[in-house]
């Protein structure tokens, strides 16, 4: 697969997204979709791995990579966000992958317009079992500045600061050296007061999402969704801690049971950061699921 795709902007209502397309129009379509605080090219390891004539698209999220940064920042209307993009990109029978939020929004899109899919990869999507979602603690800090994530560094002088400053810590050291290369080099844009860069995702933003309401007319929508669906996830989280861990699968592991075609992969070898520690792997169930 060719190492730089096509940048476009697709215009809706109220916000500009960017897409990034690789490959060939008329080849087996596939659309990724990252996860909070991510970006549309931390797919580009696995995108290297698929084949050459396929048509390849990776969506920025509103909030996200160099998309608008225009609220509301809401689980639902990422997922509307997301259906739209479908429409306009012409999709048909697309493979859809989607990693934690990302695969929450894949099954919202999928809910509301199966006919552009063919099969869903769900990468350890945020889609907690019914009784976790009603005792979720997400809602746990009184402000959205009080939420961890709100505190993180936003602003670095260079790609290499983030890099080097990083490179070593957890999550980041059991990355891909290549996925982690780009999460830094396409997670920075030009700092709005003019002095070095700042995270693409603003700190804030991100916060917002996680203590934002999930889509709970999911849980209606999945039982109805007939497209092969293959959802990879870690060991889950300890319900009874009530400690913020990213690197634990968020994901209700009977999840796979509620689809008509569902499947289920464990992988206790990984934490929730699959795509960015085997992005060999996430291309194989991709190319699996276009046989």
């Amino acid at each position: 697969m060719p190492a730089l795709p096509k940048q476009k902007t697709l215009s809706l209502p109220d916000v500009d997204l960017c897409v990034f397309e690789w490959g060939v129009p008329g080849g087996q379509q596939v659309l990724l979709v990252h996860a909070t605080g991510f970006h549309a090219r931390c797919w580009d390891q696995v995108v290297a791995q698929l084949p050459e004539d396929w048509h390849i698209f990776a969506l920025d999220m509103r909030g996200h990579g160099r998309s608008g940064n225009v609220e509301p920042f809401a689980w639902p209307q990422f997922g509307d966000d997301l259906l739209k993009v479908c429409e306009m990109l012409g999709l048909q029978d697309a493979i859809a992958v989607g990693h934690s939020m990302g695969g929450h929004c894949v099954v919202h899109a999928c809910g509301h317009g199966a006919k552009y899919f063919k099969h869903l990869v769900l990468v350890d999507p945020v889609i907690l079992s019914p009784e976790a979602f009603k005792n979720s603690t997400r809602h746990q800090f009184a402000s959205v500045d009080e939420h961890p994530v709100a505190r993180r560094r936003s602003n670095f002088a260079t790609v290499t600061d983030m890099h080097d400053r990083y490179a070593l810590r957890d999550p980041y050291a059991t990355w891909d050296a290549k996925v982690f290369a780009d999460y830094c080099e396409f997670g920075l844009v030009p700092s709005s007061n003019g002095a070095g860069l700042e995270l693409a995702c603003p700190a804030k933003v991100e916060a917002s999402i996680y203590m934002a309401d999930f889509d709970i007319n999911l849980y209606a929508l999945i039982p109805t969704i007939e497209k092969p669906v293959v959802v990879l996830r870690a060991l889950p989280r300890d319900a009874s801690s009530q400690e913020v861990d990213f690197s634990a699968s968020p994901t209700w592991p009977e999840l796979a049971d509620q689809f008509q075609r569902g499947q289920d992969v464990l992988l206790p070898e990984l934490s929730h950061f699959i795509p960015m520690q085997d992005p060999s792997l996430v291309a194989d169930f991709i190319k699996a699921g276009a046989t």
